[in-house]
């Protein structure tokens, strides 16, 4: 066993929301984790270290998006040895990070919860350029219309195939979206539930390039537009921060909430149509 006195304990746990935009989409989630460990320490954080030989601080991350994905909605946590206020901890993390890691939101952490229990699906955008917007809505037709797709993803085991539309919850060609686009382009905005093996946009590209020879000339352009518990009633998902906010607010009744940080927030952008609405194209999954 290592000498010394034991590591301070955590007395204070901080979730943050943080934003992957323009060119470090492109960084590894270990550079990111390297990053935020060193604006930590530059921002003067009491941050908790595990015990052992090697301690590390007390940061976990909850459902990064790939290397090459956008995101508005990324999550941590983190152990402080002492009491911080979240709004002076957003603006210095936010300050000590590189251009294009932004953070977006802190709250204390509710006692006894796990935020990855609350990540329950994601909102995506996909941009795909050189293609025609008339061909993608048939071939997101054709992908609703199936009960069953199933394509193929190598993973650190092997090939495996999987089916993915089970996981799809809503799938919509956004026309709105394109007005100001210049050239042929398609954006198509999805929602997916995060299942075992998880089925990423890319694997719903590749359902889509199965059900209708979809294959587009340049690689996409891919943007996790939020990611939390699923409104079934709606296609939006809930912030997963806001039990936390409620607890936080129940535990300093004189502290005036923030604005919009009551109630069910839905996070990301319009939410999808649910399923029997009169739009075209969109669709509840399987339950």
């Amino acid at each position: 066993m290592p000498e010394g006195p034991a590591p301070a304990p955590v007395i204070q746990r901080l979730r943050v929301r943080y934003a992957k935009r323009g060119r470090l989409r492109f960084t590894s989630h270990r550079d990111i984790s390297r990053a935020v460990e060193r604006a930590v320490r530059r921002a003067g954080l009491p941050v908790a270290f595990s015990a052992g030989f090697t301690p590390h601080p007390k940061i976990s991350y909850a459902g990064a998006a790939a290397t090459g994905v956008a995101s508005e909605a990324e999550y941590l946590e983190i152990g402080l040895t002492e009491t911080r206020d979240p709004a002076r901890v957003r603006a210095d993390l936010d300050t000590e990070l590189p251009g294009g890691l932004d953070v977006l939101d802190v709250v204390p952490a509710a006692a006894g919860t796990a935020l990855a229990d609350r990540l329950a699906a994601s909102e995506w955008r996909v941009r795909l350029d050189g293609v025609d917007a008339d061909v993608v809505d048939q071939a997101v037709r054709g992908f609703l219309a199936a009960h069953e797709i199933e394509v193929e993803r190598l993973t650190k085991k092997g090939r495996r195939r999987f089916d993915v539309r089970a996981a799809v919850f809503a799938l919509e060609l956004d026309r709105r979206a394109m007005t100001d686009t210049a050239g042929p382009c398609a954006i198509i905005r999805m929602v997916v539930r995060h299942t075992n093996p998880a089925v990423r946009p890319d694997d719903v590209l590749a359902g889509l390039r199965h059900v209708a020879d979809l294959a587009p000339p340049s690689p996409p352009l891919v943007t996790r537009l939020a990611q939390g518990p699923l409104i079934a009633e709606t296609g939006g998902l809930a912030d997963p921060l806001d039990p936390d906010r409620q607890e936080s607010d129940r535990d300093a009744p004189d502290r005036q909430a923030a604005p919009g940080a009551t109630g069910a927030q839905v996070i990301g952008h319009e939410s999808l149509q649910p399923a029997g609405a009169v739009d075209t194209g969109v669709v509840a999954a399987r339950p």
